[in-house]
């Protein structure tokens, strides 16, 4: 076996999951999860007709390339998007989701003979980022969130041996779980960093379409072009349709950036057997073109936080994120999964426990005493959540 699979650690669901099995819900109530970020909006309809209309695909093999209309539709959504031009050809690359790319793009650049290499990751962060580096036989190190800064991460607590070490940065914006979003300045010192010490940046970028500002998130490749890096040199983002268009069972996204390394990212993938299926191909071709829909699912976001974050806001520390569909509360007491299981065990609600999220850096895990609040769900059961949290929080801050 392989023995970097000891060295992975249990993913967070199956950590509450865990935790949970000890805890008898109260069945006076329904139950009603905010643990998982699983959208559960409807999917467009014209989306599934596209899916259904390319079933004769299904007796071909697809391109690990995908199709250039595929690709030609993922460098119009950019340039409309976020103004950046890029060729698609050579700039864009279709992947199987997010998750399994920022996975897969670690084993393609991570060289692990070199002493001490190390993968660099926000903290909280999706764990994806921490297995692939292990997993491509580097080392971890952490940023922690800074509640100063909107809890964006703190890049100054890296020295510059580990900058030095570092391989590999993933950066998330918008966060997850925390919402923030990376300005302008933050892209500046994290591109100069990279052309000091020649790592790469993935730049996590799947809940860019849900914000509640007048002004969308800014991106990574963005960023670039701003700041005079049209070539987008060590630079790759990663973005989704599950989050923008309701279909996290269709496993379709794309990157896009350094020529160079997607050359290199495409042999690794074609080894990898992760040639997107002609179906989701075809699903993307349709999602991608359209923004109508986009719109109408931020905007559900947007009704469904402006009536939940006002509930919560009257009995604890919360506010509206820069983006994302995430809620990210301090809980009375600072005891995290305590509060979680309560909560579950009283009012049959789950929500998860800031600190699995995260790991223990700088002398303190920067998740704990928080939850994050998925607020996936039909506004109805958001809302009823949100009441018994109301009702829930006042006594168990009495309690501790």
């Amino acid at each position: 076996m392989n023995p970097l699979l000891g060295r992975l650690h249990p993913y967070p669901f199956e950590r509450l999951k865990q935790l949970s099995l000890a805890v008898t819900p109260n069945p006076a109530y329904r139950a009603i999860s905010l643990g998982i970020g699983e959208p559960r909006h409807a999917t467009p309809a014209f989306i599934e007709q596209a899916l259904m209309h390319a079933l004769p695909g299904l007796s071909t093999y697809p391109a690990t390339a995908g199709e250039p209309a595929l690709r030609e539709a993922f460098a119009g959504w950019l340039q409309r998007r976020y103004g950046v031009s890029v060729d698609a050809m050579t700039q864009t690359l279709p992947v199987n989701g997010s998750r399994e790319a920022l996975f897969a793009l670690a084993q393609t650049v991570i060289d692990p003979t070199r002493a001490g290499a190390t993968v660099l990751c926000p903290n909280p962060f999706y764990q994806i980022y921490e297995g692939a580096a292990l997993l491509a036989g580097a080392q971890t190190a952490f940023a922690n969130s800074d509640p100063a800064r909107n809890f964006a991460a703190d890049w100054s607590m890296i020295d510059a041996a580990t900058w030095a070490r570092t391989q590999l940065l993933y950066v998330c914006s918008p966060g997850n779980p925390t919402g923030a979003v990376m300005p302008l300045d933050e892209w500046r010192m994290l591109f100069e960093l990279s052309d000091r010490h020649g790592f790469v940046i993935a730049s996590d970028e799947c809940y860019s379409e849900i914000y509640f500002g007048d002004e969308a998130p800014l991106g990574s490749l963005q960023a670039a072009k701003a700041l005079g890096r049209g070539d987008f040199r060590k630079l790759v983002a990663f973005t989704s349709l599950s989050k923008r268009s309701n279909v996290p069972g269709l496993r379709a996204g794309f990157v896009a950036g350094d020529a160079e390394i997607l050359k290199a990212f495409l042999l690794y993938r074609t080894y990898h057997g992760s040639a997107m299926s002609p179906l989701a191909q075809r699903a993307s071709l349709a999602a991608w073109a359209d923004e109508a829909h986009v719109q109408a699912n931020r905007d559900l976001y947007r009704a469904k936080f402006a009536s939940v974050t006002p509930l919560l806001a009257d009995v604890m520390e919360v506010r509206l994120p820069d983006a994302g569909f995430y809620l990210w509360a301090a809980v009375p007491g600072g005891d995290d999964i305590d509060y979680a299981m309560r909560l579950l065990a009283q009012y049959n609600v789950t929500v998860l426990p800031g600190s699995l999220l995260a790991r223990e850096a700088h002398g303190h895990n920067p998740g704990a005493g928080r939850i994050r609040m998925a607020l996936v769900a039909p506004t109805d059961e958001c809302v009823e959540a949100a009441h018994r949290l109301r009702a829930f929080t006042p006594s168990y801050r009495e309690r501790t």
